[in-house]
């Protein structure tokens, strides 16, 4: 198996549309039917929902990598990110924040380009400070050499 950063051509990807036509036309007819039903539910209700959403996006993501999230902060930060009234009442910590301006800004501004300033702004946010526990790590930018190999550090299997 490769990783993906191994691949001659990252991070250049490159795909075959025609491949993708039929299931990405089926996509966004179910997609048109669900904002149709959605404007009939009014702008709180889509609000709501979208809230809703995201937040389990946030917390799931996180969980992949065995980040258990306050719900409760989650849902407050995306709420004042989306500047829904009364919904971020609760203060959220930096990584919570990190990760949530993250989310947001690639569910809601998925038109951008992937570049290199746009991923280490990413991992500025996910990183606010320079230095974990353990060691210095270089945050906003890509691994050196200095750095050695990338690990993937998880829990254990299962």
């Amino acid at each position: 198996m490769k990783w993906i950063y191994e691949y001659k051509l990252w991070p250049n990807f490159h795909w075959d549309s025609q491949a993708l036509e039929v299931q990405l036309a089926e996509l966004r007819y179910k997609q048109g039917r669900l904002l149709g039903k959605m404007q009939h539910a009014g702008l709180k209700a889509t609000q709501e929902a979208s809230l809703g959403t995201l937040t389990s996006d946030v917390l799931k993501s996180s969980e992949i990598e065995g980040e258990n999230l306050n719900p409760q902060e989650v849902r407050s930060s995306i709420a004042r990110h989306l500047g829904v009234p009364d919904g971020g009442l609760i203060t959220s910590s930096k990584p919570t924040e990190g990760i949530v301006e993250i989310m947001i800004n690639a569910t809601q501004d998925y038109k951008s380009p992937l570049t290199k300033k746009r991923i280490c702004n990413w991992h500025s946010a996910l990183f606010p400070i320079s230095k974990n526990d353990t060691h210095s790590i270089t945050v906003g930018n890509w691994r050196t050499n200095k750095s050695g190999a990338m690990q993937v550090v998880s829990g254990p299997i299962g």
